[in-house]
């Protein structure tokens, strides 16, 4: 990809054309690298005196903010744990049952054998339920900012009923 792009750029600075120019005016030299660019980059916005962008920590945190970084984080996570587990699957020795009997001889009790119910059901019925608000989002329903808090609102105590429900199976 990246010598197609060179490539491309070499050819539309030898276009010599003065209606050409103005599409590589600003341009970066293809004997540069992207760290000396960068470079450039911070050099000018500090001789010029630009303020730097603001970090997430200068904004209020608001439910619709949290809401979309646990539905990301919960799409990795449930992405990733599933890879595992399908890996793991085709990788380790035995089969199911002896995994089973192995977790069971380890004497857990009731309790962290819930909350580690909950930890399961909590990120899968969280991004289930945030990904159908997301549905409505995406025909149209819902933007105004009271009805994206209410769904919010919902949706975390669905997903808690719901985990909670799942999790005393």
């Amino acid at each position: 990809m990246a010598l197609l792009l060179r490539t491309l750029g070499r050819q539309g600075i030898c276009l010599s054309r003065p209606q050409y120019t103005v599409l590589f005016r600003h341009a970066a030299p293809m004997g540069t690298t992207a760290k000396e660019e960068m470079n450039k980059f911070w050099a000018k916005n500090t001789r010029l005196n630009r303020p730097m962008s603001p970090h997430i920590t200068v904004y209020k945190w608001s439910v619709p903010m949290m809401m979309s970084i646990t539905h990301r984080g919960t799409g990795v996570g449930l992405s990733g744990a599933i890879s595992a587990f399908a890996l793991a699957a085709l990788v380790l020795p035995g089969n199911y049952p002896d995994y089973l009997d192995m977790i069971h001889s380890l004497s857990v009790g009731p309790g962290l054998i819930g909350l580690a119910k909950f930890g399961i059901a909590f990120p899968v019925s969280f991004h289930t339920y945030n990904g159908i608000r997301h549905l409505l989002w995406d025909i149209g329903k819902g933007f105004k900012i009271p009805e994206v808090y209410r769904t919010g609102y919902t949706v975390i105590g669905l997903s808690i009923v719901t985990s909670i429900a799942v999790a005393l199976l």
